[in-house]
């Protein structure tokens, strides 16, 4: 791939990772901090060819706990700033990830999952981390996670996961997958002027008045930055508006309620899911990443036998769409839910059906994708 020292435009014919990284500079990225991890270097070797070539700036750290802090501080600094990892290295990420969420520190984390538990299978598929996603770090909490399944889909989930970081001031992640992110095809990178971004918000109020957890309306804090004239004070202790640790349970309960709510009240403008057929089907398969690929030959195949089998993507799988999924359930037999892990997302289908569906777990261990004819037999069951 050539550069010229700019962000790319036109087709190209690009890996899911290097797509990754490509929208990341679309987006405005300019910091990336990272440690090799298959399968997902291909991200930062990317990312360390191509920042410096627009005026960013690449740093290898010493491990996975590192990569993480220093994009929260570069963030601080007033850089769009991401980082990329896969199961072991997400699992290390996992405390700053709530520092992140605590100090209302726009960033983007990306996974490109692989087989596990533990070290695994550094080269081959899974899709394990789903819940870890919701759940890894400690407390009560909120978080916004996408999913894409191809390279086109990857950069323009970047670009999503930028805006949204700076919009609702919250670590998002990107829980992509090795197929995905090896994966070869066309990508087109529209021109800079299309591209719509979502600036940092920042304080309408002078110095003196600033307070650097006082929220909006919508629940989210200006952010002032580092060096800007600026009172502030950034921890990971529950803290006032003011930004100083205050440990009591009235302080808890103000600051944690607001984190959950500015995105639990903000859900429609973030829910994203796309649907093919689903209206009047009497099965729906549910499915994300590289198992939405592998699901539609199965429905097509289910289709020319006369059965109604619709298809439903999240594409923003935190927050879960649980008010569609339960809309759909009053009208279907069953949902299919192929993944490659052991059931998660399924579990979700199934907490939001609330029993009107039956919900089909199709399981895989990682490794490889979904052999076809598995899903195929699983609808067809659904359909009986």
């Amino acid at each position: 791939m050539e550069s010229k020292g700019a962000v790319l435009t036109g087709e190209h014919f690009i890996s899911g990772n290097e797509a990754c990284a490509e929208g990341a500079l679309a987006a405005g990225c300019r910091f990336f901090a990272g440690y090799p991890i298959t399968p997902s270097t291909e991200v930062a070797e990317h990312m360390a060819e191509r920042l410096p070539e627009v005026g960013g700036t690449f740093i290898q750290m010493e491990d996975e706990l590192a990569s993480m802090n220093a994009i929260l501080g570069a963030a601080w600094a007033g850089a769009k700033t991401m980082s990329a990892t896969s199961g072991p290295g997400f699992s290390l990420m996992m405390e700053n990830l709530g520092l992140g969420i605590m100090t209302e520190t726009p960033c983007v984390l990306v996974n490109i999952q692989r087989g596990g538990p533990s070290t695994g299978l550094p080269t081959l598929v899974g899709q394990g981390d789903m819940m870890q996603a919701r759940w890894g770090s400690h407390g009560p909490y909120e978080i916004i996670a996408l999913s894409p399944s191809s390279p086109q889909e990857i950069f323009d989930l970047t670009i999503k996961a930028f805006n949204l970081s700076e919009q609702f001031r919250i670590p998002v992640l990107i829980m992509s997958d090795e197929v995905v992110g090896h994966m070869t095809e066309k990508v087109i990178i529209p021109p800079a002027d299309d591209i719509k971004l979502t600036p940092r918000r920042t304080p309408k109020v002078s110095p003196e008045k600033y307070l650097p957890y006082d929220p909006d309306e919508d629940l989210v804090p200006a952010m002032a930055l580092a060096g800007q004239g600026y009172k502030m004070h950034v921890t990971g202790l529950t803290h006032d508006r003011k930004g100083y640790p205050v440990i009591t349970e009235e302080a808890q309960i103000e600051l944690v309620q607001r984190l959950i709510d500015k995105i639990r009240k903000n859900r429609d403008k973030i829910i994203e899911y796309h649907e093919d057929q689903c209206e009047g089907a009497d099965v729906i398969v549910c499915s994300y990443g590289i198992s939405a690929r592998t699901s539609l030959l199965p429905i097509q195949l289910a289709r020319e036998e006369g059965l109604k089998v619709g298809l439903f993507k999240p594409i923003v799988v935190w927050p879960f769409p649980e008010e569609r999924i339960g809309q759909l359930a009053a009208g279907v037999k069953a949902f299919v839910v192929p993944e490659i892990n052991y059931g998660q997302i399924s579990l979700e289908v199934e907490r939001c059906a609330h029993g009107k569906a039956e919900v089909i777990q199709v399981p895989h261990a990682g490794g490889g994708i979904h052999d076809p004819a598995k899903v195929l037999e699983a609808i067809r069951r659904a359909a009986k």
